[in-house]
């Protein structure tokens, strides 16, 4: 069974669009949806063995892949990915900046050390690849770039370091979608809330006894599917999407809306989106629908 996109089969046909972080999760997902919407996706990552399995299997499901070990908070590095993409494809019409990742900490523990390689990791990498794939090949030629942040909408405890970052992400979104406007270029970004993905199995035992209990905070009483993100991120760089530029697409379930003076009614009336016919359920996710 292939990718049971919503989109049209060929939608990005002859185009190519880069994914960073495209070894696993959300990446990997999209990863596959673009490939099976036509498109030749590039794969970036700093894990080669994890590229080249996303690889495989998408070539398996008849689509095309590059990949291109990198890790984007190294400026030669991340030009080496971009002109190889060029040298490869011959274009970039599309950058999907997900590639990122923070550790759970109070403020008060965080070492400016660790806060500054957070933000380098989910502000400045973006940034770099940004800019390269801007001057390299979209000034010239337009293109589409989504950058995805997070639920970061009145603060994030604990995570203090990565909010700040994607904090930063959303406005350098706002930035570039006014400045490269005049070459073509639309940025927009996705944040996500609580998805189901390969993530959750890297939490610490105490952050996964939370999981269980995370739902009842959201308005729509269920955890986000990968292919949800994936869906975002299609359309914001699609044609249909070519009068949107410099906004933010939540898919959160509402969780932001949530308020004390309400109380949450429990349901199951919000039925996933489920396209990804290769979906890894993690492990703890697992544990959950067997208990």
């Amino acid at each position: 069974m292939p990718y049971q996109s919503v989109f049209r089969p060929d939608l990005f046909k002859g185009q190519t669009i880069i994914v960073t972080g495209g070894g696993s999760g959300i990446g990997r997902c999209t990863a596959h949806e673009l490939a099976a919407l036509g498109a030749n996706v590039a794969i970036v990552g700093r894990t080669m063995e994890k590229l080249v399995e996303v690889q495989r299997e998408i070539e398996e499901d008849g689509g095309q892949a590059m990949s291109h070990a990198c890790d984007i908070r190294d400026e030669t590095m991340v030009v080496g990915a971009v002109d190889a993409v060029l040298a490869r494809y011959g274009r970039i019409d599309g950058l999907v900046n997900n590639a990122g990742g923070q550790f759970r900490a109070p403020l008060k523990a965080i070492s400016t050390k660790g806060f500054e390689a957070v933000v380098r990791n989910n502000l400045t990498g973006g940034f770099i690849f940004m800019r390269e794939v801007y001057n390299r090949w979209m000034e010239a030629n337009g293109g589409a770039i989504v950058n995805i942040i997070a639920d970061i909408w009145h603060g994030w405890p604990e995570f203090g370091h990565s909010a700040a970052a994607r904090g930063g992400m959303l406005t350098l979104t706002e930035t570039a979608a006014c400045e490269w406007s005049a070459s073509g270029v639309r940025v927009n970004a996705v944040a996500p809330g609580g998805i189901v993905s390969s993530g959750f199995d890297t939490y610490t035992p105490e952050m996964q006894k939370k999981l269980h209990d995370f739902t009842e905070r959201v308005p729509l009483q269920r955890f986000g599917t990968e292919a949800e993100i994936s869906a975002a991120i299609a359309y914001l760089l699609s044609p249909a999407a070519a009068y949107i530029t410099g906004s933010c697409l939540r898919v959160d379930g509402g969780t932001p809306n949530a308020r004390t003076t309400w109380k949450l009614e429990p349901h199951s009336r919000s039925v996933p989106f489920e396209g990804f016919h290769r979906v890894k359920l993690p492990e703890v996710m697992k544990r959950k629908a067997s208990a």
